[in-house]
């Protein structure tokens, strides 16, 4: 019997564009869980300790907070994104 490997897309988030492009695909679905996890990949590709250091917030705080059932403050997800080098952006519909 053979085993399926667990897949982690943050191992395939290697540059800024790709990380970018993955966030801009869960705003664009609009679902917060889908938009928190993607955040949480992101800082998992990154470095949570190193985004920490730059947001101000815990490890245990921002893996609570990225999760799929997490529900980060707006003040957390624009210094996530902001230490991500990243900005968010609004066009029209």
């Amino acid at each position: 019997m053979k085993k399926a490997t667990k897949w982690d897309v943050s191992e395939y988030l290697a540059t800024d564009e790709d990380m970018a492009a993955y966030l801009n695909a869960a705003l664009e679905d609009g679902d917060t869980s889908v938009i928190a996890a993607a955040l949480g990949d992101i800082a998992r590709a990154k470095g949570m300790t190193q985004l920490s250091k730059e947001t101000g917030v815990t490890r245990d705080g921002l893996y609570k907070a990225l999760s799929p059932t997490g529900n980060p403050s707006f003040d957390t997800v624009q210094k996530v994104v902001r230490a991500f080098g990243l900005k968010l952006d609004v066009t029209t519909a």
